[in-house]
């Protein structure tokens, strides 16, 4: 009856160890799936992903210079004023003025800019003597701007592009650097790991050892041949070996905890008792460089020093910008236009407009007008130049003195 009570009360246990055993899982992790979690779990990745995306935008935001800007303008005024001579009104003079002006302009990536604009009025007082009115103009104009020292060159005009492209490559290298450091972090956790488990086997293999040589002194200090010192060596022995394989137990698990922890591997599996197995074994392969190769190879492709390179044509292009900032302005100013009027002609007595009695109106419109500025009925054109000297440059200096030593400070890092 003793038996059968013994044996329901081990069976009992038995469920009960495997039932609390049962909830610690394992999850045999290869290091393609150790990397892979890591690279989409990582938070520092997920942080760095976003930087070259928001460098792209400022690309976008800098090429938004040179796309061409449309003005659109229109003015109504009216005016009512007295009359300060008879030649002028009788009491008070009525003027109604409207205005519309349409224009594009462009910038170019010399520095200057390009503008074409349509302009056209409508002007209708009632002021004496007048022989048009109301009165219809147009203008066509073409202007061109181009400075030819301070501001001018390719560099100089499209310096916020070249910047922007540059650091959205500095983002794009930082980014693989992160990438390379995950998945060297990832590797060296991995390997850790998988070598404390093997060196906990070792030393589980080495305390069986030692409980045999225990065993075998034991046996042999019965029978006379072994003095009884050999025993507490043995005994030594294996407490050393037990204290090993408690130091091996930890290092595991703290290995187990580093892996866990570079994979963030609880943004996936939210059970805590999951058990980390790393199922890969390490393989040999021989690879041979010399050191001219490997030091070529370092300094083309380590992230830190192509991000360097980038930014010292940052700095370069920025102290080329002061610089030019130094010079004088000279613009090459230009323009071409074509003029149109039109209007309702009024027709006096005897020709003569001081007799002030109209005699008839000869009607005219606005198209007419816009018609002779369209066909260039009337050529007009200007060039000039113009220079200004600045007298004080101090604060220009200053900034080139800064871009300079900037650059002299990357280049010295690289």
């Amino acid at each position: 009856m003793k038996c059968r009570h013994a044996i329901v009360c081990l069976s009992a246990f038995t469920i009960l160890v495997s039932a609390v055993t049962g909830q610690e899982k394992e999850v045999r992790l290869s290091l393609d799936e150790s990397i892979a979690t890591a690279l989409r779990n990582n938070l520092y990745v997920a942080v760095e992903i976003l930087n070259p995306e928001l460098s792209e935008v400022s690309v976008s935001q800098a090429k938004e210079k040179f796309l061409p800007q449309l003005t659109l303008e229109f003015g109504n005024q009216h005016s009512n004023t007295p009359s300060y001579s008879f030649l002028e009104a009788a009491e008070e003079v009525t003027s109604d003025f409207r205005d519309y002006q349409a224009q594009v302009l462009q910038l170019i990536p010399t520095g200057g800019q390009f503008s074409i604009s349509l302009y056209s009025y409508k002007s209708d007082s009632t002021q004496k003597f007048q022989t048009i009115n109301p009165r219809y103009g147009s203008s066509l104009s073409f202007n061109f701007r181009q400075p030819l020292l301070k501001n001018f060159g390719f560099k100089t005009s499209r310096k916020e592009i070249i910047v922007a492209r540059n650091n959205l490559d500095i983002s794009e290298t930082k980014f693989n650097g992160i990438l390379m450091d995950t998945i060297y972090s990832v590797q060296k956790a991995y390997w850790d790991l998988r070598y404390s488990v093997a060196h906990l086997e070792v030393m589980r293999q080495s305390l069986r050892l030692a409980q045999d040589l225990l065993a075998k002194n034991k046996r042999e200090v019965e029978v006379g041949i072994l003095a009884p010192i050999e025993v507490l060596t043995a005994e030594a022995e294996v407490a050393t070996r037990e204290a090993d394989i408690l130091q091996a137990e930890v290092a595991v698990k703290n290995n187990e905890d580093n892996l866990r922890t570079v994979i963030n591997f609880k943004a996936d599996n939210k059970d805590i008792a999951v058990t980390i197995v790393a199922s890969d074994s390490p393989t040999y392969e021989e690879y041979s460089i010399t050191m001219e190769e490997a030091l070529r190879k370092g300094l083309e492709n380590r992230p830190d020093l192509q991000e360097l390179r980038l930014d010292i044509e940052n700095k370069d292009i920025e102290a080329g910008y002061a610089k030019n900032q130094l010079l004088p302005e000279l613009t090459l100013n230009a323009s071409y236009w074509s003029p149109g009027l039109s209007g309702s002609q009024l027709l006096y007595q005897d020709d003569n407009p001081l007799s002030g009695v109209i005699i008839g109106i000869v009607p005219g419109n606005a198209s007419n007008a816009l018609r002779d500025a369209l066909n260039f009925r009337y050529n007009n054109w200007y060039v000039g130049l113009t220079l200004s000297v600045p007298t004080n440059t101090l604060f220009s200096r200053a900034q080139y003195a800064q871009a300079r030593l900037n650059l002299e400070k990357k280049q010295l890092e690289l």
